[in-house]
């Protein structure tokens, strides 16, 4: 067994180049920040034009069901099962293997997400009114279809980028599938102000989903070129037979189910909208892209980059380094998501109406997302930390435990929803995803203690986010503080907005910053430390030699 505890801010020592765990983190996670931030100058601009009438919702059902279809076949799921058969064959050399893998998948992926794409535009007419309540009229419903049927393509696009994607991952590549979204959201921006005039009334929605596929083209160009200049080409041949490819769908199954369960919450949320009114859906997506900034640039981030870097030590068999990685990663989650969850909670209404209030989007719109938003603020640490649990069984290519897990907790959502949509409205639907993401993280927490046999330093995860939540509640009391002061001298101005929550959130995370270190979070050590080495530009401390391999169940 090891000797030393490696971090999160650490990997182990591969044959391959690596830029480090801890730069790949941080690029990730400012290019990452920064695609979420234009996603909701996007959601700005869209909801200043559609608000959340019945046509806007019409678009975030069509939009959000190619959406869920990707999740089960296409981007990550492909990604996810891939990366840990492709890792083991570049650590063991066998490079041409690798390539050949990789070229027979995507033949894979080209005729089955083809043939399910062609079936589904076929149908969309009979498909989509099963998911629509009954205060969907006539003409959203035909709206629904008809843009489910331009945005439907995306799927394939997806599924061919998220093969290129996981052989980016596998060879540390982060920076373009980071940039990528980022040119996606300005792509779609660009389609919302120029094509959009040329439709009428909510037929002008076609011009954003026109924008939505031209974006996905654009953003699967940009990675192909990268594959060059690792050093990357795909096979001219293929084998249907090789059996590392039956792992790979052996794997994607389980994958597939367990990351299409999770991705069936928010559709649930949206579809069971339908039943509350014409605006839920869109209400509760709109909260939801708020919800998944502070989401996208740190859990999203730490998971996607730490995925090899797990996949390495379970080829290893390397336990103790996995455990100490994925523990280290999940106290910086909760670390990071726990305050960010505290100041959306308390400034929801404030939020939501500096982001959208504006046009179409009025006062009423406000209240509606604000609340979605507040009740999503409670399942941000636990969605985060769940992402790095997830992968962590993937990275061990045992998937189907959280997979079992993840349909439990769907039925719980749905469950909980439907007993609170009546008396709660938005708010019910949303709770449900909060107590289903909670019970994820207890699920898969005790079914990785027991598969790695071995404490998932459980003792340093109770006292660190003991003190995360305490400084948390001084971070939400100082931030409603601040901007109650300022918005109460300076009113409702979109400048006085402006400054009044980003005061806030500076004040807020300042003292937060120095109540975790104060109270000697050893994560917050971490991240002080990294940072100041790189604002010192000193050079980073070498990596620790690889531990002795220890044998996995």
């Amino acid at each position: 067994m090891a000797t030393s505890t490696p971090t999160s801010a650490e990997e182990p020592a591969r044959p391959r180049k690596s830029s480090g765990v801890a730069r790949n983190t941080v690029i990730f996670s400012i290019a990452t920040g920064l695609s979420r931030i234009m996603g909701l100058v996007r959601e700005v601009v869209a909801s200043r034009y559609f608000g959340t009438g019945g046509g806007a919702s019409a678009f975030t059902l069509a939009f959000q069901f190619p959406n869920l279809v990707r999740s089960l076949f296409a981007d990550a799921a492909i990604s996810a099962a891939f990366v840990p058969v492709f890792t083991e064959l570049l650590e063991k050399d066998q490079k041409k293997d690798a390539f050949q893998l990789a070229s027979t998948l995507l033949f894979c992926i080209i005729a089955a997400l083809g043939a399910i794409t062609a079936l589904f535009i076929v149908f969309a007419g009979t498909i989509m009114p099963i998911f629509l309540g009954p205060e969907f009229t006539g003409p959203l419903v035909d709206l629904t279809v008809g843009l489910s049927q331009v945005l439907f393509p995306i799927v394939l696009l997806l599924g061919v980028n998220g093969l290129v994607v996981g052989i980016l991952n596998a060879y540390g590549h982060f920076a373009i599938p980071a940039i990528a979204p980022l040119v996606w959201n300005i792509v779609i921006i660009g389609c919302l102000i120029v094509v959009r005039p040329l439709f009428k009334g909510d037929d002008q929605l076609y011009g954003y989903a026109v924008g939505v596929l031209i974006g996905t083209v654009v953003q699967l160009v940009m990675a192909l070129p990268v594959l060059g200049r690792l050093g990357f080409k795909f096979s001219p041949t293929v084998s249907l037979r090789d059996e590392r490819i039956k792992r790979v769908f052996v794997l994607m199954l389980p994958i597939t189910i367990s990351l299409g369960v999770i991705n069936f919450d928010l559709y649930i949320n949206s579809s069971l909208g339908t039943l509350v009114s014409e605006a839920a859906p869109r209400a509760i997506d709109a909260a939801f892209r708020i919800y998944m900034l502070p989401q996208g640039m740190f859990s999203v981030a730490l998971a996607t980059v730490l995925f090899p870097t797990l996949s390495r030590y379970a080829a290893r068999r390397d336990l103790e380094g996995l455990r100490a990685t994925m523990a280290t990663g999940s106290r910086q989650i909760f670390m990071l998501l726990v305050p960010a969850g505290a100041f959306c909670a308390v400034l929801a209404t404030p939020i939501v109406r500096l982001v959208y209030q504006r046009g179409a989007f009025d006062a009423t719109s406000t209240a509606l997302v604000s609340t979605a938003l507040f009740w999503f603020s409670f399942s941000l640490p636990f969605a985060g930390v769940n992402l790095l649990l997830t992968r962590t069984f993937f990275s061990l290519q045992r998937p189907w435990i959280p997979t079992g897990l993840a349909a439990a907790n769907l039925l719980v959502n749905v469950v909980i929803s439907l007993l609170l949509y009546k008396p709660f409205g938005v708010a019910g639907l949303v709770i449900g995803t909060a107590v289903a993401s909670a019970g994820m993280t207890i699920g898969q927490s005790y079914y990785l203690r027991r598969l790695l046999h071995g404490s998932l330093e459980g003792g340093a995860m109770a006292h660190a986010l003991l003190r995360i939540v305490n400084a948390s509640g001084l971070l939400g009391i100082v931030s409603y503080g601040t901007w109650w002061g300022i918005d109460h001298v300076l009113g409702r101005s979109t400048a006085a907005q402006i400054l009044a929550v980003v005061t806030a959130a500076t004040t807020g995370f300042i003292v937060y910053a120095g109540a975790v270190l104060t109270l000697d979070v050893p994560e917050a050590g971490q991240i002080q430390r990294l940072v100041t080495r790189r604002f010192r530009r000193a050079p980073a401390a070498p990596a620790p030699p690889a531990p002795p391999a220890s044998p996995l169940p």
